[in-house]
């Protein structure tokens, strides 16, 4: 169980966090390479510093910080065959998220430390605390876009070339913030230093409350992905255009809207159009274009793709050009990491400790893909709600989390 001088460094961590880019509706806008970000990023470094925890960042600019007391430095180990541990999530939220997604993880890892110290551990394996920048691709429209670009699974010309809804491209923004954008792109050397990596987050849904447990082991990332689907019209008047002359983009999109709400419950996924841009944007004018951005997720990967393909044959009845912008198969975590984490927490073959899946896509998640043994904690939300400024978990429940990620921890980087 977590001391009392634990417990308060989680509390005044994330009462610390909790002003940052908080906005009037109570949610948070922490879009990358921002002045919130920057602001996060000097928070993360500065409690690192307070640890003593060596720094570094890798060519995305994320941020990795190093315990290691061993002999020789941390790619000495490795090299040595003993590669780290790495824990942690993100920062970053959606437009209005709430307080919960990302930093619930960041904080946990940082007091896992904590704990590790106050009980005198000392790691035989390197344990790193990492921030992963962008993962909710709130700003350039790609989630994950810190670990997609390390693993090779987004190129950094894409990355470079994406843009947010003023036009600044993912480059320029780097420049802005003070940084090289040549200097991004995917990086083994980052990757080479991590053996395991465990991500604690919130649960997004509420299996949880029914089964009665504070916290699970997740299983795996449904199969997801954005599309974005360009519907062409021809703007008039409003009020001087009769109804049978009109070349009405909206009309595609409302189509999309509805269908994918129909089609995604004929096939047992979930689909969301979240983000239009319309033009030329006025009230009493008929628009000329209109742009959707459609998710997409379920259990079946087959089901997931005949619903984008039912909804893009839709749409070329109205003219639209559909574009994937990003997609990620079923990820499977490692099934040898997730049972040490299940064995370490006390589980037995009644599943104590719950195993669940989900419909959201995790750094973790990207890891995995790219060959790093990865594995998530769940930590129980009473609600269900996520991306939202009403997104909870009791304060009972994230100690719990952080006694179950300081058990995890122990048991991989001890002997």
């Amino acid at each position: 169980m977590m001391t009392a001088p634990v417990t308060a460094s989680f509390d005044r961590m994330w009462a610390d966090l909790g002003p940052v880019g908080r906005v009037g509706s109570g949610g948070y806008r922490r879009f990358a390479w921002t002045r919130e970000d920057h602001t996060l990023r000097e928070w993360f470094a500065g409690e690192c510093a307070a640890r003593g925890l060596d720094l570094v960042e890798d060519r995305m600019g994320n941020q990795w910080a190093w315990w290691w007391d061993g002999p020789g430095t941390v790619d000495d180990a490795v090299r040595q065959g003993n590669p780290g541990v790495a824990i942690g999530s993100h920062l970053d939220s959606v437009p209005d998220g709430g307080a919960y997604d990302g930093p619930l993880g960041v904080v946990s890892s940082l007091t896992v430390v904590d704990a590790l110290r106050e009980s005198g551990i000392q790691p035989d394996r390197p344990l790193a605390v990492v921030n992963f920048v962008d993962e909710e691709g709130a700003r350039f429209g790609v989630a994950c876009a810190g670990s997609r670009v390390i693993t090779g699974a987004m190129t950094a010309e894409r990355a470079l070339g994406l843009t947010d809804h003023d036009g600044v491209s993912m480059a320029d923004a780097l420049v802005a913030a003070g940084r090289d954008p040549g200097a991004v792109g995917r990086d083994e050397e980052a990757l080479r230093r991590v053996g395991a990596f465990v991500e604690l987050h919130v649960e997004q849904g509420r299996a949880l409350v029914d089964l009665g447990a504070p916290v699970a082991v997740a299983s795996d990332i449904w199969p997801h992905g954005r599309w974005r689907f360009d519907f062409p019209g021809e703007a008039n008047h409003a009020g001087t255009t009769r109804l049978e002359d009109r070349q009405d983009a909206m009309l595609g999109y409302a189509d999309l809207v509805l269908g994918a709400r129909r089609v995604a419950q004929t096939r047992g996924c979930v689909a969301t159009v979240g983000k239009v841009a319309v033009t030329p944007g006025g009230v009493n004018a008929i628009p000329s274009q209109v742009t959707g951005w459609l998710d997409s997720r379920g259990a079946d990967e087959g089901q997931v793709r005949a619903t984008v393909e039912e909804l893009r044959s839709r749409a070329g009845d109205f003219g639209a050009t559909v574009t994937e912008e990003s997609w990620t198969a079923t990820t499977r975590f490692d099934e040898g990491l997730s049972n040490r984490l299940r064995t370490a927490l006390g589980s037995d073959e009644e599943l104590s400790v719950p195993v669940l899946g989900t419909g959201a896509g995790h750094d973790a998640g990207i890891l995995a893909t790219a060959g790093v043994p990865a594995a998530m904690l769940f930590v129980r939300n009473p609600t269900g709600v996520s991306h939202s400024p009403e997104e909870f978990a009791e304060r009972d429940d994230c100690h719990a989390g952080v006694d179950a990620l300081t058990t995890c921890v122990t048991d991989l980087v001890t002997s």
